[in-house]
């Protein structure tokens, strides 16, 4: 398919373009880019981007399908096209599926199925230990041979060090990347807030900022130790900004991610009973949030990835305690950056593209996240005028649950494009 994209304001950031002009692109690749193009062919399709960005397609490190086992929240198909719909040209799954993704035949299924339906990339991660159980280590060199990105055992951190040690080093061999869901497991005791004044008010568990601090310092000195590459997954507090600085500082092999609910909400934002509001990490203080803020704008976080965490209505029904942690993101992860961020100004439009699309591509090692001649034609075209109310019951995913419903927000996915065919074009 031939097809060419005019008058965009084109965001390249592997050769740093921000300019006005066309891309064309033709059989999944881009064959030009810049300037007013003519192509010799006349292409099967042209798409308006005045006033829009054009991006390299976005990439989400960080997105539970679901799939297998618990389907009737989300599976790969209904979370392909969510992420369609949100810009997301690449997602990576994370493996607390049920039964749990640590073998190469269950990343395969994964594969399989989504080579079969899902209109973009998707790319299972695997386990660190069997089961997640964190008592015996996960078949990692099979399942990287099976054509997993990354391990992780999101959900939860391996709290045996010795055994979370020998997956690290498995990783540094293979050049993986460890992603960490930083929680002390001893220390949550049934917390399902944070910890602070409103806790206390409301009577609830809190869940205070060391149960992450205390492993991320762990995890960033056993990456140390090891040369493994560790990216430190929802990071949430002030704490964890300042050491992945210093980490950076000393030139180690880590970087970090920020969710749209931690940098957009608090605490303080929290509606009492509402479940939607209920994730994991919680909602920091306004202190924190400051700090994720200017760790975003100093480059000292790498990603912005969604956690996108789809459950049932039902279950989300119950109450805070025993209502399951998340949220669904892939589809206002777009928006929330925009008015966030970007229209605030505490990021460029650059640095958008940078932490949506290039650096998770650098990350995993792809190709992807860059629009340059003979690259694959992965592309986001968003409006960043275009403003719009945020309803749940539009969404594409089978998760509704968001505490954004109804907010009002700039930022519009107008198309986006996976190997040169539009997998989504906004009405």
């Amino acid at each position: 398919m031939k097809i060419l994209i005019q008058k965009g304001r084109i965001l390249n950031p592997s050769d740093q373009t921000d300019e006005v002009g066309d891309i064309y692109m033709e059989d999944g690749v881009i064959k030009e880019k810049g300037g007013t193009i003519t192509p010799e062919e006349t292409p099967d399709k042209v798409i308006s981007a005045e006033g829009c960005y054009v991006m390299p397609g976005l990439i989400d490190l960080h997105v539970h399908l679901r799939d297998p086992g618990l389907t009737h929240k989300e599976d790969v198909l209904t979370g392909a096209r969510a992420a369609a719909r949100g810009g997301f040209t690449t997602i990576l799954a994370m493996p607390n599926t049920k039964p749990v993704i640590d073998c190469a035949d269950r990343v395969e299924y994964v594969h399989n199925k989504a080579r079969e339906l899902a209109p973009v990339h998707v790319l299972q991660i695997g386990a660190v230990t069997k089961q997640q159980k964190g008592e015996e280590l996960a078949d990692i060199e099979g399942m990287i041979q099976a054509g997993i990105p990354a391990i992780s055992e999101d959900g939860k951190s391996v709290m045996n060090m010795k055994l979370y040690r020998e997956a690290m080093e498995i990783a540094a061999k293979h050049d993986i990347p460890v992603f960490a869901h930083c929680e002390d497991q001893n220390m949550v005791n049934g917390g399902c807030v944070n910890e602070d004044e409103h806790s206390r008010e409301l009577g609830l568990p809190g869940i205070t900022n060391s149960v992450e601090d205390v492993i991320v310092a762990r995890d960033i000195v056993l990456a140390k130790e090891t040369g493994a590459r560790l990216h430190l997954c929802h990071c949430s507090t002030k704490d964890s900004v300042r050491m992945i600085q210093l980490a950076k500082e000393e030139n180690l092999p880590v970087t970090g991610e920020v969710c749209p609910h931690h940098f957009t909400l608090t605490s303080d934002d929290m509606v009492p009973g509402d479940t939607n509001y209920k994730m994991n990490p919680p909602l920091r203080t306004k202190e924190d949030k400051d700090a994720l803020l200017k760790g975003l704008k100093e480059d000292i976080f790498d990603v912005i990835s969604t956690d996108h965490a789809p459950h049932t209505r039902e279950e989300k029904q119950k109450t805070m305690t025993e209502a399951p942690f998340g949220i669904v993101g892939l589809e206002t992860a777009v928006a929330l950056t925009v008015t966030e961020l970007v229209d605030k100004g505490v990021i460029t439009p650059m640095q958008m593209a940078e932490k949506m699309s290039y650096n998770p591509a650098r990350i995993i090692g792809s190709d992807r996240g860059r629009l340059e001649v003979g690259s694959p034609a992965d592309i986001t075209i968003i409006d960043p005028e275009a403003e719009y109310v945020i309803d749940s019951m539009s969404f594409l995913s089978k998760g509704k649950n968001t505490p954004f419903d109804g907010r009002k927000v700039k930022g519009l996915v107008k198309a986006t494009i996976c190997d040169g065919k539009v997998v989504y074009q906004q009405d």
